[in-house]
């Protein structure tokens, strides 16, 4: 199979595709990759419950598409439905192994009040130990989750402990630091500190 473009000619990863079409079948997965990479564009520019009504017949068509289950799972994030987009990356993971995707499942866990949850998923996440972007993610969800439950001096912790390159910052850097400013802040209004 050839690459798949996306409107504004992004190709889609091949892998993605040739799953949806390998699981669809030959006779549909064609015009299911071509919806994809609809419902990927859709996603990009911010229209979620386009990219979910597209999403939608994909995962019906072909529920082993791993990569319609997580960009599914994503768009359930983006629109605010933290228990379906739960499922559907948790259905991602089984199908794939990877937890890149486990900070937004425990981001949509806090959003409704599982902290215990949260808890859980960042130590699986720091056990798995991914990459440093995947693990930002989880750190800046689990401080945020204890930020939640009050607890300012250890959310400060998580995120103050990793000093880096002050010279060469990533984009992680600048949002651990964002984050680190904030609690820090909201500790000092509700004099915390």
């Amino acid at each position: 199979t050839g690459h798949v473009r996306r409107r504004g000619g992004r190709p889609l990863p091949e892998g993605v595709t040739g799953d949806l079409i390998e699981a669809a079948g030959a006779r549909r997965g064609p015009k299911l990759a071509r919806d994809l990479a609809a419902a990927a564009s859709a996603y990009e520019a911010g229209r979620y419950a386009e990219a979910h009504k597209l999403l939608r017949p994909m995962i019906d068509a072909a529920p082993t598409a791993a990569g319609v289950r997580e960009l599914e799972g994503l768009t359930l994030y983006r629109l605010g439905r933290w228990k379906a987009a739960i499922a559907e990356l948790t259905t991602y993971h089984e199908l794939t192994g990877s937890v890149d995707q486990y900070p937004v499942v425990a981001d949509c866990q806090r959003a409704l009040g599982r902290h215990d949850a949260v808890d859980a998923l960042w130590e699986e996440l720091r056990q798995a130990s991914p990459g440093v972007e995947v693990l930002t993610e989880g750190r800046l969800v689990l401080a945020g989750s204890l930020a939640d439950r009050g607890r300012f001096p250890e959310a400060i912790a998580v995120l103050d402990r990793f000093e880096p390159d002050r010279a060469r910052p990533k984009e992680w850097h600048l949002r651990t630091w964002y984050a680190l400013a904030d609690l820090y802040e909201l500790a000092e209004t509700l004099g915390l500190e």
